[in-house]
């Protein structure tokens, strides 16, 4: 992409200035105020700039703890996470973070340091061919070889960043050119001719949505993260009461419609509810909003949604048609989409029928799990965490089990306090994001939901939460195993537990404790309800490390290979 930019002459007659003191100056003007970062020495420029700047710095204790805050960050702001890294091992130990925001679309700009120009390619110390690296997994990236280009460089990336559908993006600054003096010349804006993110639907295939949904007797609507990313919650729910249009959420997408709505029919996909997936397999018109069509949500793609005419809304016209074949093809925000929608949209199907028939099917075949009264069930302490946080909470989770839980069991009736890990499916994800997102939005409770396995992968950042004393709740769904690999192997490898079992664990309580933060074992549901009620409370970091059982399965659950109404586990 090459820019087209008009100077700031009034700036650049004036202002000399280093390139780590223009970087400063540049994040200033995006209005940053918070990094999350780890110095090294080809970052020591910057981070001397850093020194003389009111802007807030967040030292995690790896950097791919500070990624991962900085998609908390990102997911529950809205705004673009910032991050610095040192070159070499600092750069390459953000490479998951970085695929991991780009597969689930959160706005992140990333700096790392780089060797001096004079000696890239030679193999010099800490040298790593970072923007090569991550050409792949970024929305775009740079490497700043001219001092006077970086400010248009850092207002080009987060530009990119925010707008179309969002996504990370790398400036790789080598030590010399953040050292190197030169004119600060800020453009006043951003022109990109290779970029140009079509917001506005065609109003044509607007109305041909519009007629679909004026004959259809069995539409539904798929609402996924896109929905979140535009702030089209509300056009959605107008959209679908005024048409009768049951909704089914893709993981990544809860929280866009009330999960206590009559046409809320769950989370579709590999775990998700009855009702949804057989809406999905049974429906006539399918309104795909903002949402990937991803394998876990579709199953076997010789069985998605073949009785059905597939409308497809997305900002990002790569995703139309890839997995799933597409009648209307819509590229554009799903907000000005939805609002365009309901505009041309005056008449409606009769649904009466068909939402009958999908009331019937959620009543029928509920979420359930077997209650003995003397262990406490995984799914029944993700409900507690709902009753003591009424809901209101900022729910961060890794992936696995406890993330299939918590999707299943909080009940997300509002937007943005979902952040998990849902396209790379990241393990250590969960803890840091919920310091990010505790960063990002002081005034809710954030509660971090994370197995015995994945807590283990990020715990350092224990030291963070202390330092800051940051109120998050780190609620350890103990299994002593990979639970989800176990349940795999319980399922299609005939019980051959290859290396999923973890019987020897740390003492977590004890382990809180040597970073000074409070913490207690939980093994009942009143021992649940009391202690996180506490913690709550408390206002300070806290870890409950709650004992489930071990041997509990996700379900119901579409098996490999299989269509989306073949679930297994529907019921008891």
């Amino acid at each position: 992409m090459k820019a087209s930019w008009v100077a700031d002459e009034e700036k650049s007659k004036v202002q000399m200035m280093s390139g780590a003191d223009m970087l400063m100056e540049a994040l200033e003007k995006e209005g940053v105020d918070v990094l999350f970062g780890y110095p090294g020495g080809a970052v020591l420029p910057i981070y001397d700039a850093l020194y003389k700047k009111n802007i807030r710095h967040i030292l995690t204790r790896h950097e791919q703890g500070a990624i991962h805050a900085a998609q908390g960050f990102a997911r529950v702001t809205g705004k673009a996470g910032v991050v610095i890294a040192t070159s070499g091992p600092g750069a390459t130990n953000l490479v998951t973070g970085i695929a991991d925001a780009m597969i689930d679309s959160l706005p992140l700009v990333i700096f790392t340091g780089q060797v001096a120009t004079s000696v890239i390619g030679t193999d010099a110390f800490q040298e790593a061919d970072i923007v090569g690296v991550t050409m792949p997994i970024t929305k775009h990236n740079y490497q700043v070889r001219r001092v006077e280009d970086l400010p248009g460089i850092v207002q080009e990336a987060f530009h990119i960043a925010q707008t179309g559908r969002p996504g990370p993006v790398l400036v790789d600054i080598p030590k010399d050119i953040s050292t190197a003096l030169g004119a600060f010349s800020t453009p006043k804006e951003v022109t990109l001719p290779g970029y140009q993110p079509t917001v506005m639907p065609n109003l044509l295939q607007v109305k041909r949505l519009a007629d679909a949904i004026a004959t259809a007797k069995k539409p539904v609507i798929l609402a996924g993260a896109g929905v979140l990313f535009a702030g089209a919650e509300n056009e959605i729910l107008t959209l679908a009461e005024q048409h009768r249009i049951p909704v089914a959420n893709t993981l990544l997408g809860l929280g866009s419609f009330p999960s206590d709505h009559p046409l809320f029919l769950g989370m579709a996909g590999m775990h998700g509810t009855y009702a949804a997936n057989i809406a999905l397999h049974e429906c006539d018109l399918l309104i795909g909003i903002g949402a990937r069509f991803d394998d876990r949500l579709t199953g076997d793609l010789n069985h998605f949604a073949k009785k059905a005419a597939v409308a497809h809304i997305d900002i990002d016209p790569a995703e139309i048609g890839k997995n799933v074949e597409t009648l209307i093809p819509i590229v554009g925000c799903a907000k000005h989409t939805v609002s365009a929608l309901l505009r041309e949209s005056t008449s409606s199907g009769d649904t009466t029928e068909w939402v009958y028939h999908l009331s019937e099917l959620k009543s029928s075949y509920p979420l359930w799990y077997k209650k003995d009264g003397e262990t406490l069930k995984p799914q029944r302490l993700l409900e507690i965490i709902h009753e003591e946080t009424k809901g209101e909470a900022v729910i961060t989770t890794d992936v696995g089990q406890h993330q299939m839980w918590t999707a299943q069991y909080y009940g997300f009736s509002k937007p943005n306090r979902w952040v998990t890990s849902g396209g790379l499916g990241t393990m250590g994800f969960g803890f840091p994001a919920a310091i990010g997102a505790k960063i990002g939005n002081p005034e809710l409770p954030v509660v971090a939901v994370t197995g015995d396995g994945g807590f283990q992968m990020t715990l350092q950042e224990l030291s963070v939460l202390q330092e800051l004393k940051l109120p998050v709740i780190i609620v350890i769904v103990n299994n002593q195993s990979l639970g989800m690999v176990r349940q795999w192997q319980e399922i299609f490898y005939e019980e051959r537990y290859s290396q999923s079992l973890i019987p020897v664990q740390p003492d977590f309580v004890k382990l809180a404790a040597a970073y000074g933060i409070d913490a207690a074992v939980v093994t009942t549901e009143e021992d649940a309800k009391v202690k996180l009620a506490n913690a709550l409370e408390s206002n300070s970091p806290f870890l409950l490390d709650c004992r489930v059982t071990s041997d509990e399965n996700v379900y119901p659950m579409i098996a490999p290979g299989k269509g989306i109404h073949q679930m297994i586990g529907v019921k008891p």
